[in-house]
């Protein structure tokens, strides 16, 4: 029989190297980390000057590196060089002061190190006995989190007077938030209705304002509920965008009178597009008639809530059933990280739950703890409650509400700018640190003009590599969207962006007219 490599030392366990292959030689890690943080520390000192989106083509980095996997191991400083050379020009740059489109993606140095020591234990905490201190650990950060938000206790793990009914995971996104807790729901109506099996989910329907992510009608369809029963309700500028309750009930009404089960409505505080608050104690009052579960999306604009003048926004989240929030968008802490809390932890566990031979132990059968597998979709997990940890560790309250109150000074900032300025209009009430403005119509400019206007000077800001806006359409209307937040972005970069977007316009204003 032939082999298919006659070279011998390919079966080497070795190779070349004739002490062996040590991938976590102490000196290398030292050396290498030493490496890698000098590079985003550099990083963080040269991104400002930076185009924040990049100019290059699709399929560019293949040209560039080898499209086959090397054998032969190279140097760190090769793996530094091509890193520097090659990718960092193809990056779109969200840490730049200058990028403002879609949400913020902040960080600290407190998450870096955070997720840098999380990455190097590697734990994987499935159960509480696989990583106690992880699980642990996760359960204080949410724990002091639901305290900053002035969640009720009944949403907390621990309380004064013990274990609570209620707690909370940190899952990778809001999607993932969003598919639990629909599936949780979805089993609870399904045994109310006296369905066998899930042979009654075709008469289950969900709700969520038209404004709501789009990753809420995809987690529904995730969830195997029929897409003829996924409700998206219109919203206007009479509600400034957010769910109209008395629009929810009467949809609802008509519902059971089809015979169909009202299952789950999401609220959502902060909406993508716009911004826009859904009146979360009104819809729970609604979702309380039907014995419906209510989650509250609170992704961005949740961070806001730890600040007192914000936290009204929640009012009634005693009443829903969940509510998440992504410390990754505006709390300073680096992806990944999604919070969720439920109200009873129980009805999470009881779909979600696995308990193979292999991972059954004293502690999970005892009842004292809760297994995080049992919170989500897989079994493996990150130690993600490491970093939020040491963001609250290390900055504490007053610092992050600082945070939060500069980025929302700065947005005002930005949208008195625009209101002062007669050829634009804010679209939109600002109710965070985003601000939806437009170029208006003015003499014969019709609203498709106005479009077409809008769109050339979005597309003309982000060729210039000097800022990064996105768009949204809001009541019919194309919309810039400016989002301040970015961990490294001041008040002059602000000043700059409405210069740059003032100059920007007149250039397109007086070539339509020469």
């Amino acid at each position: 029989m032939g082999s298919l490599d006659t070279n011998p030392t390919a079966f080497s366990a070795f190779g070349d190297d004739a002490g062996g292959f040590q991938p976590l030689n102490p000196e290398d890690v030292r050396a290498y980390l030493h490496k890698a943080v000098d590079f985003i520390s550099d990083y963080y000192k040269s991104v400002e000057s930076m185009p924040v989106l990049p100019d290059v083509k699709p399929g560019y980095l293949q040209d560039q590196l080898r499209a086959t996997p090397p054998t032969s191991s190279a140097p760190f400083d090769v793996t530094m060089k091509e890193l520097r050379n090659s990718v960092v020009p193809g990056m779109t740059h969200w840490a730049s002061p200058n990028f403002f489109a879609f949400f913020p993606s902040t960080n600290s140095a407190a998450a870096i190190a955070g997720d840098l020591i999380a990455s190097a234990m590697n734990t994987v905490g499935f159960t509480w006995q696989a990583a106690p201190a992880a699980t642990e650990m996760e359960v204080l950060a949410l724990d002091w989190l639901a305290q900053l938000l002035r969640l009720p206790t009944s949403f907390m793990n621990r309380t004064s007077a013990g274990r609570g009914t209620g707690g909370g995971v940190i899952l990778g996104t809001t999607s993932e938030a969003m598919l639990v807790t629909l599936v949780a729901a979805r089993d609870a109506a399904l045994r109310r209705s006296g369905s066998e099996g899930v042979a009654g989910i075709t008469r289950l329907t969900v709700y969520a304002a038209d404004q709501t992510h789009s990753t809420f009608f995809k987690a529904c369809r995730l969830a195997g509920f029929d897409p003829a029963n996924i409700r998206s309700i219109p919203t206007g500028a009479d509600t400034d965008y957010g769910l109209d309750p008395a629009k929810l009930l009467q949809i609802m009404q008509a519902d059971v009178a089809a015979g169909l089960v009202p299952t789950y409505i999401c609220a959502t505080v902060g909406t993508t597009s716009s911004n826009a608050v859904d009146p979360v104690g009104a819809i729970a009052d609604v979702a309380k008639m039907f014995n419906a579960w209510v989650h509250v999306d609170a992704a961005y604009a949740g961070s806001a809530c730890i600040c007192p003048e914000f936290r009204h926004h929640l009012n009634g989240v005693e009443r829903v059933d969940s509510i998440s929030m992504s410390p990754h968008k505006w709390l300073l802490t680096c992806l990944d990280c999604t919070c969720l809390w439920v109200r009873d932890t129980h009805r999470l566990t009881d779909s979600l739950e696995t308990n193979p031979e292999y991972l059954k132990n004293d502690a999970s059968e005892s009842g004292t703890v809760t297994d995080l597998k049992d919170m989500q979709v897989g079994v493996g997990r990150r130690f993600r409650g490491l970093k939020l940890w040491m963001v609250m560790r290390t900055y504490g309250a007053a610092k992050l509400q600082e945070h939060i109150r500069s980025d929302v000074a700065m947005a005002k900032m930005f949208e008195d700018s625009v209101r002062a300025d007669d050829r634009f209009e804010v679209v939109v009430p600002r109710n965070f640190a985003l601000v939806c403005f437009r170029i208006k119509p003015r003499g014969d400019m019709t609203e498709e003009d106005a479009d077409d206007f809008n769109h050339e000077l979005m597309d003309r800001l982000n060729r210039t590599g000097k800022a990064y806006l996105a768009h949204t359409v809001v009541g019919g209307k194309f919309v810039l969207r400016f989002a301040v937040g970015s961990s490294l972005q001041e008040e002059r970069h602000v000043r700059s962006a409405w210069e740059l977007i003032k100059k920007t316009t007149t250039e397109i204003m007086q070539e339509e007219t020469s």
